[in-house]
């Protein structure tokens, strides 16, 4: 866990229940600068096909919601601003809502085969589709009749979890590819066996 996200996290209410819980308690470490991704985290989040994004709404209620798209659709723009293109969909827009208020934002970044997740703190803002032709062309939108907006997330912090309790799930593109040589190869018993059966001339 990063010294950043320990310091955000580790409130006084935390520490109050690790001491009602455990007789003792950890202090958060000393401020530090917002966290950097490196080499891990980008590609990690390049090879996402879909993450969880948590608003806040004007009265501090959370919000949820899943976004999912192509492989990489979530792009590492530097070591400390990530950004996606939104199609649109129901026309709710409760997350561009409430970005308009508070742009604070948490993500939530699964690998289930792996057993990974890559938790991130972060705050957002929403750009208007013709606003930043230069983002657009970053996040893949120009060529995306269906995207309505931008979305750019400045990384505050993030945090690895460690693998207990999490079940691993497959995609079905994940489990084609590792059934392929399975059936490759029963083909092949099949012709041997056929070639077996054939009579001797």
């Amino acid at each position: 866990m990063s010294q950043h996200y320990l310091h955000r996290h580790l409130t006084p209410a935390v520490l109050g229940a690790q001491l009602a819980s455990y007789g003792q308690s950890h202090g958060p470490p000393p401020a530090s600068e917002p966290d950097q991704l490196s080499a891990r985290e980008i590609a990690f989040i390049s090879t996402r096909d879909s993450f969880y994004l948590a608003s806040l709404t004007e009265a501090g209620a959370p919000y949820l919601q899943h976004r999912g798209g192509p492989v990489g659709f979530l792009r590492v723009l530097d070591g400390g601003t990530l950004g996606f293109a939104d199609y649109g969909g129901n026309r709710q827009l409760l997350t561009a809502g409430h970005l308009r208020r508070d742009p604070r934002v948490a993500l939530f970044l699964m690998d289930y085969p792996a057993r990974r997740r890559l938790k991130i703190d972060g705050e957002a803002e929403v750009v208007p589709l013709a606003a930043d032709p230069q983002l657009a062309g970053q996040l893949g939108a120009q060529a995306a009749g269906e995207v309505e907006r931008l979305f750019r997330i400045r990384v505050v912090a993030f945090d690895w979890n460690c693998p207990q309790f999490i079940t691993p799930r497959f995609t079905a593109a994940e489990l084609e590819a590792q059934l392929r040589p399975l059936q490759e190869r029963i083909a092949a018993l099949e012709d041997e066996l056929q070639g077996l059966r054939r009579p001797r001339s």
